[in-house]
This record gives C-alpha cells, structure tokens and sequence, in this order.
C-alpha cells in the first residue's frame, strides 16, 4: 500500500448552510471531515442533502442557483469556497457528478483525455497515467474507441472515474456511484474505489444512498437527513449501530424490516435528544 489512512485533515467543511434561490434552506449546519488517504461516506436517502454537499465543496452551486451562506470549506488549511471549480482541480480536488456524466458523441479515450486538460507535465506522464487507468479498468482499454454514449451504465461510471483519475486528483468527490447498476458492477467499482485508495494514495469523499455496499469500503461515514448531519463515526461502528441497521439496512432485533413499515419519528427522537 502507497498510502494508509493519517491523521492529516485534506477536507475540512465547517458549519456550513446552502440556500438555493435566495430561499430555500438545504443544507443546515452540515461539518464534516476527509482525512488524507481516507474513504468517507455521506449517506442518506435521496433529497437528504448529499449532492449538495458535494457541491458545495466542488463550487458548483452556482450553476444551479445556490450558494454556500454560512460556514466555511477548507482544503489543506485553506479556503477555496471562493476559488471556480478549475482552480479547484488544479489543487487536487475532482467532482465525478451523479449519473455517470460523459461526452456522449467521444469516445471513451477521448473522454479520458479531456481530464488532463488542465495538467501541464508533458504527454509522456499523461500516457503512463492512461496506462494506469486502464490498468484498473481493463473494460476501457477493450472500448477505448468506441463512442461512450454507447457503452453501458457501468462502462459510463468507468470513463466517468478514469476521466477523474486523468487530472491526478488527490482527493475525489464521487456523487451516488452505485445508482442505476446491478449489484454485481456496484461490487466491482467499489472494489477499483479501494485498490485506488490503497494502492495510489488517493483520498475519497462519496456520497451514497446504498448503505450497505458504502460502510463496508468507506473507513468513515456520515449519515444526513433534512440537511442535517445526524450521526457520524466509524463505518465499522455504524454498521453495528441499531439505529443504522433498523432504518438505513433493513435489519432490527425483530429482523428484517422494510423502510416504509418503521415511522421516522422514532429514530429522530433517538437520534436528536
């Protein structure tokens, strides 16, 4: 291994609220942390607030009318909330947006190689970098030339990490990399999410509805409702937790229950008081 989870904080997002059209509160209080060669998750249903976050971070609210107007972003010590989504890529940190977003009419290559737009090192380290690449993702050397928008979901989520991968990020934001595959290419892709981790340093915050397949790669999780962080700790500690088993992994003491069967109130009176 290149690197193991350190005590070294790249991420630090603080206190912070988003409101979207000048009135819509999404985020409220929301502070968490990502530290160097970690895999964090943030989870939650869908509409808890993850995207969000994400966005937040990455400075790509303003797109969607919405902007960070408490609190603060860090990386490394630094603010960037300031600094345009390139600049922020330029410091290490990339954005692989839900729903595996490819140039359509590219091929997969061509995709990938729009990721190194910004790097200035010299096509020799962005063809050892498109070595390795397809050294973790043997499907996109085999479609290299094919056009992405007709290749699968789980070739598009592929193209959509190794398109990351390409501006030699140090930390990754992945939003949902599990929605819309089957089990088997969700195994598969957390599966590459960690040998990347572990075998090239690489840290990552995700965000994802699927509890169970994140806790069980992710070192550290966060878990939002309505906005709010309304529990953290370690991924080991929250898959054991009640609350965490009974509400987001259909497990209880009774056994397995449904979501739908299991009134909200309960678990926020446990979790808020």
């Amino acid at each position: 291994m290149k690197d193991m989870v350190t005590e070294e904080t790249l991420l630090e997002v603080n206190n912070i609220e988003v409101i979207y059209n000048h009135v819509i509160l999404v985020l409220k209080g929301v502070s968490l942390s990502v530290p160097k060669g970690g895999i964090t998750a943030l989870l939650g249903g869908n509409g808890a607030g993850k995207t969000t976050t994400l966005k937040a971070i990455s400075n790509l609210l303003h797109n969607e009318r919405g902007e960070v107007t408490k609190g603060s972003v860090l990386y490394r010590g630094e603010r960037v909330q300031s600094l345009n989504p390139a600049a922020l890529v330029k410091k290490g940190v990339v954005q692989v947006m839900e729903g595996r977003h490819c140039f359509q009419h590219l091929t997969v290559e061509e995709n990938l190689m729009t990721g190194a737009y910004t790097r200035r090192d010299g096509s020799s380290k962005i063809a050892q970098d498109l070595d390795l690449v397809y050294t973790y993702f043997p499907r996109l050397k085999e479609r290299r030339k094919s056009q992405a928008g007709y290749t699968s979901g789980g070739e598009q989520q592929m193209c959509a990490i190794g398109r990351a991968l390409m501006s030699r990020p140090e930390t990754i934001l992945l939003d949902e990399p599990s929605m819309g595959l089957a089990p088997q290419l969700v195994e598969e892709i957390f599966g590459i999410v960690k040998a990347l981790n572990e075998e090239e340093g690489v840290s990552f915050l995700l965000a994802e509805q699927n509890t169970n397949v994140a806790l069980r790669f992710a070192h550290y999780g966060y878990i939002l409702e309505n906005g709010r962080v309304v529990m953290d700790g370690p991924a080991a500690e929250l898959r054991e937790n009640p609350d965490v088993k009974e509400f987001y992994l259909g497990v209880s003491e009774e056994g397995r229950k449904s979501f739908r069967d299991v009134r909200s109130y309960r678990r926020r009176k446990r979790w808020l008081s």
